[in-house]
């Protein structure tokens, strides 16, 4: 089977409608309070397949066919993947409590840090890591989420 032939009962208009579910629906379900996950690699590949898994029954194609996914993306104008969505969503989180007043708990329990010793082993990487990963990824910096519209541009 041709790639023509498997994506024809894919038209515009379905696209398009599809293209509005997700990013309406799909993306709210899958992406509920992932503004505090901390995305480890088992994640981020859950996540992965999962936005494949939508997209190529979207777009009626089986595994069994080999159609690469990169070619179902593009065909499906699918611009930013599910995991670009999350980190946004963290970043834009993050600079909303670094801009809150002191005393409000969602800043209090951010620059809470635990008391004692950490297990052996290789430390686990923690969410604060990941969000100056990210920054740094962005050119961000972190006293950039003090000029609110500066910081939203950067993270586009």
């Amino acid at each position: 089977m041709s790639l023509c032939s498997l994506l024809h009962n894919c038209t515009a208009d379905r696209t398009l409608l599809i293209l509005s579910f997700c990013r309406s629906t799909h993306t709210r379900v899958a992406c509920c309070a992932a503004e505090t996950w901390c995305l480890k690699a088992k994640t981020t590949a859950k996540l992965n397949s999962t936005e494949m898994d939508f997209w190529r029954r979207s777009a009626r194609i089986s595994r069994k066919d080999k159609i690469r996914n990169n070619v179902i993306k593009k065909e499906m104008n699918v611009t930013k993947s599910l995991l670009e969505d999350i980190k946004t969503k963290q970043l834009q989180w993050y600079g909303n409590v670094q801009r809150m007043e002191e005393g409000r708990l969602p800043k209090e329990v951010l620059e809470w840090g635990p008391s004692g010793r950490r297990e052996r082993g290789r430390p686990k990487l923690t969410w604060a890591e990941e969000i100056r990963g990210m920054m740094g990824e962005k050119g961000l910096k972190e006293e950039d989420w003090a000029d609110r519209s500066n910081w939203r541009r950067k993270m586009a």
